[in-house]
């Protein structure tokens, strides 16, 4: 198995080298027929892919993970982006008994007091669901770039997912966060006004800051911690055939 991922991964990557963002979301969906699906956070890449897959009619699914911790803004640019384009995104939540009982025994804010307690939050209320979410699937197209961090910039924009056992493909891969701007008010996307504040990556609002200048893109998630890596376990660099996902750092 992970020698025919290997083989359909550099396949894949040779395919789509040098094709627009549509280019390959279009060429995604045609490859991997009703088993392809867009994760979003409404953030600005996100957005841009969001709006790609709607105004082409892509068959492409797209969802979301509702962590419940998230900003009203993000809720808003959700809403926005029903009313604008008039599809489906599916929510995803998580499982309510885990989150009940992970507030009775260490309370609403534990992700504060260790690294530990911060990846047992994530690991409920967005690695569980995104699990749920890409059953099933395979592929999983998401809006990662680059240069949103160090750890980020070693990825490539065909990946094999071990974990979740497919093919991760990031669209805006080799995209500047200029570029991103310049096509966003180009077509009028809506666009989370975080971003108008210095939060250039965001998530839930307790774990998430403006950037100051110089700062790195991810400096503003978990900013307690190690800034030497910043992934919640979503995004992790695990590309063998054993199938758990690994919590990494978000």
């Amino acid at each position: 198995m992970q020698v025919a991922s290997e083989a359909l991964v550099s396949d894949l990557r040779q395919q789509l080298a040098g094709l627009s963002a549509v280019s390959v979301l279009t060429a995604v969906a045609a490859q991997f027929p009703g088993q392809a699906t867009f994760s979003t956070s409404f953030g600005l890449e996100d957005q841009i892919i969001t709006h790609l897959i709607f105004e082409h009619n892509l068959p492409i699914t797209v969802f979301t993970l509702d962590t419940a911790r998230n900003f009203q803004d993000t809720y808003s640019t959700w809403h926005k982006t029903l009313r604008r384009y008039g599809r489906t995104i599916t929510p995803y939540f998580p499982q309510q008994a885990r989150v009940e009982d992970l507030l009775r025994e260490k309370g609403p804010n534990s992700f504060y007091d260790s690294v530990e307690n911060r990846k047992e939050c994530c690991g409920i209320r967005k690695v569980e669901p995104l699990n749920r979410a890409l059953a099933g699937q395979q592929a999983w197209i998401t809006g990662i770039r680059a240069e949103q961090s160090v750890n980020r910039h070693d990825m490539h924009a065909v990946e094999w997912d071990g974990g979740h056992r497919l093919i991760k493909v990031h669209p805006l891969f080799d995209w500047t966060w200029e570029q991103c701007w310049e096509f966003v008010h180009a077509h009028g996307i809506p666009f989370n006004p975080l971003h108008q504040q210095g939060f250039v990556s965001i998530g839930c609002a307790p774990c998430t800051r403006a950037i100051k200048a110089g700062e790195d893109f991810r400096a503003g998630r978990w900013w307690w911690e190690d800034q030497s890596a910043k992934e919640c376990g979503l995004h992790g660099t695990h590309n063998g055939p054993d199938p758990e996902v690994v919590v990494s750092s978000e």
